[in-house]
């Protein structure tokens, strides 16, 4: 049977880091055999995070956010899936608002305030949470410790993917960054590093479809 995976790009631009990684991840989970579908945040129609509605908590819905946007897609479809591949890049110390609008949903959903049983997902599934940073790579191993901590108990088991120090302008030039950084380090890392994150990508990608 073909496994089904889904990927979430919570970051804005296509074609650039996050977008990459995520791409490259899917061509591994592909060359495994399974199917993808692809969802990207910024281009889908209006949604919010968590309304605290607690519509979620009540019996009938147990583990759906009963929110009706254009996060109920995704939703719908994580739910079914056999495997997660979510990225996002790092805004001032935060994976993306878009980011936090489906973490805050996908989680709350499945959350049921009973001791014994505190996750009511009837689905666990391995994810790949890939963020990408104008940091360095460890620069924030205790934002991403929390995120997969909360993934593992509520989503699936989770591995965590950083690439950090991207290049994220094609010509610094015309900015005031350089003063921040070595430009010309950037664009070398570009082209040596990244690379063989994207390698590294399509490995992870292709280990969570045979786990």
């Amino acid at each position: 049977m073909t496994k089904k995976i889904i990927a979430v790009n919570a970051g804005p631009r296509k074609g650039w880091n996050t977008d990459t990684l995520i791409d490259e991840a899917i061509k591994g989970a592909e060359s495994a055999g399974a199917e993808v579908e692809k969802f990207n945040l910024f281009r889908l129609e209006k949604y919010t995070g968590c309304i605290s509605c607690f519509g979620c908590k009540k019996e009938k819905y147990k583990g759906h956010c009963i929110r009706r946007d254009g996060l109920t897609e995704v939703l719908d479809a994580i739910r079914e899936a056999d495997g997660l591949i979510i990225g996002s890049p790092n805004y001032l110390s935060e994976l993306t608002a878009s980011f936090r609008a489906l973490y805050e949903r996908l989680v709350f959903q499945n959350l049921t305030y009973n001791a014994d049983v505190p996750c009511c997902n009837e689905n666990p599934i391995p994810t790949l949470l890939i963020m990408t940073s104008n940091a360095p790579d460890n620069a924030y191993e205790v934002l991403l410790q929390n995120y997969q901590n909360v993934f593992n108990g509520f989503v699936g088991p989770t591995e965590v993917f950083v690439s950090g120090e991207t290049l994220q302008l094609k010509d610094y030039s015309k900015t005031d960054w350089p003063w921040f950084f070595n430009a010309e380090e950037r664009y070398e890392r570009h082209e040596t590093v990244f690379p063989k994150e994207r390698e590294a990508a399509f490995e992870k990608g292709k280990e969570l479809v045979l786990g």
